[in-house]
């Protein structure tokens, strides 16, 4: 079975076309600058070349067609005509409490998540634009949507409530949501196979750090708690966003820098974060290493607050486990940046936690990098949404 997987953004788009026996990505790509000028990314996994499209692209459907076009391409297509793709799956970014599991997608499924689309108003109705995209050039080919906020449907009121009117939960659907729930699923899972572990009886605290960043608590598979809220600006700090802030600050700003209060949402969302404690540095952590390898003091600092935070909701999320039985990383800076993991874990040595130096070395691979003796194990996990994805869309329409 062939799965083209799609996630749209506002003015993006990624794919993949996965055969789901093999769960190999036969191609990868992406679409930038939707509605803007266009260019289209595709890469073929048969020859690992990425060919380069610069064409208008008005908008999603135009992009789908780019798409679709490139994957029967004559030259660096992958499968014959596009009656070889079974399924599409679709990354939708918020379901409220709505959808707690992925759904084939029909139009009470759509009307669900324009309902929805208030508590995500910048992702939803660009995901839905892919949706509709997709069924208008593959009329027939079942659509799944595979939801950020499903995994973490499982966390108790205790959990998702926040300390304000009741009312205002009940009215505005006002809690916390969590987000990158398909990568704390799949890591989850990877971590509890590798280890051994019973899925059924174990405590496992994953880290997805990248530029956007959430850490899950999960026992016996389900999420206990996670680090972003309603939206995907609370928890860490990120690489643009300011995470956790007292919420007093958006007036004080406001009245400060005499902007509204939209401007000073933009100020906290995109340019907070590594890159404003940075001063505007970068919000790339391989651009921080570099700047603070050389004195740059604001970046140095940007750096030290980031790990102070993943190793604070790490904390936490061993009280609210009563314990824990794995630590996983995952995502581009979890899987990659040796120094940060070291530096995050290096504030539970009293709990017998113990990083393999070598091991640790790693970038990108599956791998154990605590030591046999450590308390708590430790492993880095590359995340693969994508086939969580397809796998989610393979189990309802396969």
């Amino acid at each position: 079975m062939k799965v083209l997987v799609i996630n749209c953004g506002s003015s993006s788009l990624k794919y993949q076309l996965i055969d789901s026996e093999t769960e190999e990505a036969v191609a990868v790509g992406l679409c930038e600058r939707i509605g803007i000028d266009g260019r289209l990314n595709h890469t073929p996994k048969k020859t690992g070349k990425k060919i380069v499209i610069e064409k208008d692209m008005p908008d999603h459907e135009v992009a789908i067609g780019m798409v679709l076009d490139a994957l029967v391409d004559p030259e660096y297509g992958v499968i014959s005509d596009l009656s070889e793709i079974d399924a599409i799956g679709h990354r939708l970014v918020h379901g409220g409490e709505k959808f707690t599991k992925s759904v084939i997608i029909d139009d009470e499924v759509k009307k669900g998540v324009e309902e929805v689309s208030p508590l995500a108003p910048l992702h939803n109705p660009a995901n839905l634009i892919g949706v509709n995209a997709c069924e208008a050039k593959l009329p027939g080919v079942p659509n799944v949507g595979v939801f950020d906020t499903a995994f973490h449907q499982t966390m108790e009121p205790v959990a998702y409530m926040y300390g304000i009117p009741y009312e205002y939960y009940e009215k505005y659907k006002i809690r916390r949501y969590g987000f990158h729930g398909t990568s704390h699923s799949f890591v989850w899972g990877r971590t509890v196979d590798m280890l051994g572990l019973d899925p059924a009886h174990s405590k496992v605290i994953v880290c997805h750090l990248g530029n956007g960043a959430s850490v899950s608590a999960i026992e016996n598979g389900q999420v206990v708690d996670t680090s972003m809220g309603m939206t995907p600006m609370e928890g860490l700090v990120m690489g643009t966003r300011c995470g956790d802030i007292d919420p007093t600050i958006v007036e004080y700003l406001a009245h400060c820098l005499d902007k509204s209060l939209e401007e000073v949402m933009t100020i906290l969302n995109k340019e907070s974060g590594v890159y404003g404690l940075s001063g505007g540095v970068s919000s790339d952590f391989r651009d921080l290493d570099d700047a603070a390898s050389k004195g740059n003091i604001k970046a140095e600092l940007a750096i030290d607050v980031f790990a102070y935070r993943v190793t604070k909701y790490i904390g936490a999320y061993i009280a609210a486990l009563n314990g824990v039985d794995a630590i996983a990383f995952t995502a581009g800076l979890g899987e990659n940046n040796g120094v940060m993991r070291e530096q995050i874990m290096s504030s539970f040595g009293y709990m017998n936690i113990s990083i393999d130096p070598e091991k640790n070395k790693i970038r990108g691979e599956e791998t154990l990098i605590s030591t046999p003796d450590s308390g708590v194990k430790v492993v880095v996990i590359p995340t693969n949404e994508e086939l969580a994805i397809a796998r989610e869309t393979v189990a309802l329409v396969g």
